[in-house]
């Protein structure tokens, strides 16, 4: 894999997804294998698979698909804004405020619309993200600053979730699937309501990736080179936050995968934004898929959430990573 280019690396990759999602859309209570997934997606069906894989397995493979691409991205982008690798939606904060203000809406307005839980989480991330640089802010960002504080904020958002589910032990079963992150049950309904966030802002963070290569030299070398510097950390943030709040609020809190994933990309492909980004989306994909076939696959007809399998992928990765740093 060394002596291949990025780029090879980066296709590579996109076809191993492939074939996982293919793989992943047969597992389930009742297996399906990848020959009838692949009749059946070409209209070659003469069973009864086909309604199961359409009406639901294969919302979940491009639900898992589209939230594992945003949380990739968003991941990089803030370890690259942060200038820190141990950066992630969910380690500063973003996740938790999004995962407070759908537990509120979950437990405090049982009869409000379902709706309301997307836009309650998106609305949480950002009035978290607008904090996080109030704080941090002083004649210009610091990056080690806005990461402490996000972890500060992640932290009283996660008491806050706490709180509540003390306060409301009987409610709290409603929210608890949401707050651990899962894909059960998603339709294409909510495939329509997450893939403009995605379709739109992954192209535009990919857009965006030269400045964010300019922004990693330091803010005096961007500014020298034309490129203003907390404009450009603004916009970047503000696609970061709409990419983690959009994914959250519809799939719930998926600890460490914007950590996981943008950091395999970088030993993948490198530092460059351009590449680093798309391969960031596609190891973001090929991780949530994983996640949701272990979930679906390894005790049915029960299903473990997603969210409890980046959990444990993640946190031992996290420490890792710290004490790789601290080595140096």
């Amino acid at each position: 894999m060394r002596r291949l280019s990025p780029k090879i690396k980066l296709v590579l990759l996109m076809l191993l997804t492939l074939v996982i999602a293919i793989v992943a859309v047969g597992v389930g209570a009742v297996f399906i294998s990848p020959i009838d997934v692949m009749q059946s997606m070409l209209g070659k069906d003469d069973g009864g698979t086909g309604f199961i894989i359409m009406t639901y397995r294969l919302p979940r493979i491009v639900m898992a698909i589209f939230v594992g691409a945003g949380l990739g991205v968003s991941g990089a982008i803030l370890q690259g804004i942060i200038r820190n690798p141990l950066a992630s939606p969910d380690v500063i904060g973003i996740t938790k405020g999004a995962g407070l203000a759908a537990a509120i809406v979950v437990l405090l307005f049982p009869q409000a619309p379902v709706v309301m839980l997307p836009i309650a989480a998106l609305a949480g991330a950002a009035i978290i993200t607008v904090i996080l640089y109030l704080f941090a802010y002083k004649k210009g960002v610091n990056p080690s600053t806005l990461a402490l504080v996000g972890i500060a904020l992640g932290a009283i958002c996660h008491a806050g979730i706490q709180f509540l589910m003390v306060k409301f032990p009987i409610e709290i079963n409603a929210a608890l699937v949401w707050l651990t992150g899962s894909i059960w049950g998603k339709s294409w309904n909510d495939v329509l309501l997450l893939a403009p966030w995605i379709l739109l802002l992954v192209p535009v963070s990919i857009l965006l990736a030269n400045r964010l290569d300019i922004l990693n030299l330091g803010d005096d070398v961007a500014e020298g080179l034309g490129e203003p510097a907390e404009r450009t950390r603004g916009i970047l943030l503000a696609v970061a936050v709409a990419l983690a709040g959009a994914s959250v609020a519809v799939v719930g809190s998926l600890g460490f995968l914007g950590l996981i994933a943008p950091h395999i990309a970088r030993q993948l492909v490198g530092n460059r934004h351009q590449l680093l980004l798309p391969t960031a989306a596609v190891m973001g994909m090929l991780l949530l898929l994983l996640a949701d076939a272990l979930g679906r696959g390894l005790a049915p007809p029960a299903e473990i959430p997603a969210g409890i399998f980046t959990a444990v992928l993640g946190a031992p990765y996290f420490l890792f990573l710290l004490r790789k740093l601290k080595a140096k």
